[in-house]
């Protein structure tokens, strides 16, 4: 989890450690959007296309997978990491978010990196050491080392 802030023209200066990443990728290009309009999300384009399959090809509930293909493409926006190691969050996403000129939370999870509010990450840190125990013992019973 790292802390970050979004610039006066809404650019996230990214850790060094995630700048490495993104700068390995054979492709350039990120999708910068929103799933759910309560977080942002960055995808690799080779995730995001794999996401764009699974919208077109899912059949248990394609009325959910037409809505979040909907936020995504409503919020989203195609970019690259510039040369500082920054990335820029359209202003309609920003602003949806509420995190336009704020300080964010950045990490990777599942092939992509999660952007949260502060007002969003305190509470899933909140809720998050609620459960601790009982969670980790769940995962640990069900194989977690």
């Amino acid at each position: 989890m790292y802390p970050s802030h979004l610039d006066e023209k809404g650019r996230a200066k990214l850790p060094v450690s995630f700048q490495q990443y993104f700068s390995a990728l054979p492709e350039k290009k990120l999708f910068v959007t929103s799933l759910n309009r309560i977080t942002a999300q960055v995808y690799p384009m080779s995730v995001w296309r794999g996401n764009e399959n699974f919208f077109a090809d899912y059949r248990e509930d394609p009325e959910a997978a037409a809505a979040v293909a909907f936020n995504a493409a409503d919020l989203g926006v195609e970019t690259e990491m510039d040369a500082q190691g920054r990335i820029l969050f359209p202003t309609e996403l920003r602003r949806e978010l509420n995190i336009e000129g704020q300080a964010v939370r950045l990490f990777f999870y599942k092939g992509r990196m999660e952007v949260l509010s502060e007002k969003i990450y305190e509470e899933r840190k909140r809720k998050a050491a609620e459960r601790a125990q009982e969670d980790v013992a769940k995962l640990e019973k069900a194989g977690l080392n």
